[in-house]
């Protein structure tokens, strides 16, 4: 075997790298996450979360989902202040683990389990906006749907198509909507609560059993879906002014107003609502449009119809600010030699990372061809080993092993949050059907074995130790 070649000096002045501009304020911020973290989860997710346990016991689902998302923000607020930059998880993993050799492989197996798990969320958003049209258009087949779910999709690619000044205040304007959609729900739901109906539990609610505990990981696995975009911000680093201060506090912030906002849903539901109406899910397509049926059992099917326009105003919303963040994941991941050169192309003229958006949305308007249940399912399970797990233990490498790195903001308490949240991934992943967790599993499988060939080819580490080394 051949020694490492070395490369030819290049004597000429270097390109500088591409830059993207850093408009993204504290509001703008903020705006983005909690577009994402309300999104249409809590409006067709309430009959899922409530059939996990069979009653408002699940309620207990959300609250464990909480604490996890508290807890892991802390984590994604110190790496993401430290280390602000596109990319996200890719950029602490990489730097965590350490570039040139554990590193390489995390990171490479983030954007590999991200290439599916990445356009699953945003098809999430499509499905939940089919789903809501289903109210509106009755009879909605599953052709129409496919149909509703592509055009949905490129409308979204396409307003993404532009500069990221624009984009700051559309991600206002989407917010503006589903605050106005969430209010609503929660103002109404507050002027015909009933106590009786929300907190009518069955027979052995409360029973500490093993299939308790089972159906409190389905809950907190429903709960966590709906919390999933507390962080959206940190995927674009690049573009975010004083990340130091603003990363932290838009975590913060919008994953408080989201309880609080979250809370005001769920008690207005199964406050005016039985569940026992549309529990189990799986055998009341009405509650696929829960929300809508709620409107229009208090005010008639007219404002239903309009209110369900709202929901699918949110729903887009959802949408739009996961595609946003996400396709700049693959971008940092090909500026840094993690990935397929063509995706660290930025737009000629708006500079916007353009092929990573084209790529990434036309695989979650497939992807929303799916079930609900499948995307979640699929969604969580790839996630929890790599990135989310994997970001608690890099989070404590970089407290060891480099001490004195600047942190604008440092997790309060350490490790108490940290070794918090480890935990509730545990248990989350733990509780899964079986036949998820080998999915996940063969996912990461096949990604490990894809880097070694890729890394063979490459000439990268493992197989070149002295340029890795070096």
């Amino acid at each position: 075997m051949s020694g490492p070649i070395t490369p030819p000096i290049d004597t000429r002045t270097p390109v500088e790298q591409p830059r993207l501009p850093r408009r993204f304020g504290i509001l703008p911020a903020t705006a983005l996450n909690m577009t994402n973290m309300i999104g249409v989860g809590p409006f067709i997710t309430i009959p899922l979360l409530m059939s996990a346990m069979g009653g408002p016991q699940a309620m207990l689902g959300w609250i464990v989902a909480l604490v996890i998302v508290i807890c892991d923000g802390m984590v994604w607020s110190e790496l993401g202040a430290a280390m602000p930059g596109s990319g996200g998880s890719f950029h602490y993993l990489r730097e965590a683990f350490g570039r040139a050799r554990i590193g390489r492989l995390m990171a490479f197996l983030f954007v590999w389990q991200f290439v599916l798990s990445g356009p699953l969320e945003i098809a999430s958003g499509y499905i939940g906006f089919a789903a809501y049209t289903g109210y509106i258009w009755k009879g909605l087949t599953r052709t129409g749907t496919i149909v509703l779910v592509t055009v949905v999709g490129l409308i979204n690619i396409a307003l993404l198509y532009r500069r990221i000044d624009s984009l700051a205040k559309i991600t206002v304007s989407l917010w503006a909507g589903t605050l106005v959609t969430v209010l609503a729900v929660i103002v109404t739901g507050a002027l015909h609560f009933e106590p009786r109906i929300a907190f009518d539990f069955p027979p052995g609610a409360f029973n500490f059993s093993v299939g308790f505990f089972l159906g409190l990981g389905a809950a907190a696995r429903i709960g966590i879906y709906d919390y999933l975009g507390y962080y959206d911000i940190c995927y674009i680093g690049d573009e975010v002014h004083d990340p130091g201060r603003v990363i932290p506090r838009s975590i913060l912030i919008s994953t408080a107003a989201v309880a609080v906002i979250y809370l005001g849903i769920n008690l207005s539901i199964i406050g005016a609502v039985p569940w026992r109406e549309f529990v189990p899910a799986a055998a009341h397509p009405e509650s696929s449009f829960v929300v809508s049926i709620f409107m229009q059992k208090i005010y008639g099917s007219r404002v239903a119809t309009i209110f369900t326009l709202l929901v699918l105003w949110t729903a887009f919303g959802s949408a739009f600010a996961l595609l946003l963040g996400y396709s700049r994941i693959p971008f940092a991941a090909a500026q840094s030699g993690y990935f397929f050169r063509v995706f660290g192309r930025l737009h000629p003229t708006k500079d916007f990372p353009y092929v990573s958006l084209l790529v990434l949305g036309a695989i979650s308007i497939v992807a929303g061809f799916f079930s609900l249940g499948t995307v979640i399912d699929a969604l969580i399970v790839t996630r929890i080993l790599v990135q989310f797990m994997g970001q608690v233990f890099g989070l404590m490498l970089l407290r060891r092993q480099a001490p004195n790195m600047p942190r604008p903001y440092r997790m309060w308490l350490y490790p108490v949050p940290a070794v918090v949240a480890m935990l509730g991934w545990i248990f989350v992943f733990a509780t899964t059907e079986l036949r998820v967790i080998v999915f996940g599993l063969s996912v990461l499988a096949l990604g490990c074995v894809t880097f070694l060939v890729w890394s063979r080819k490459t000439n990268g580490w493992p197989f070149a130790l002295e340029r890795a080394t070096s």
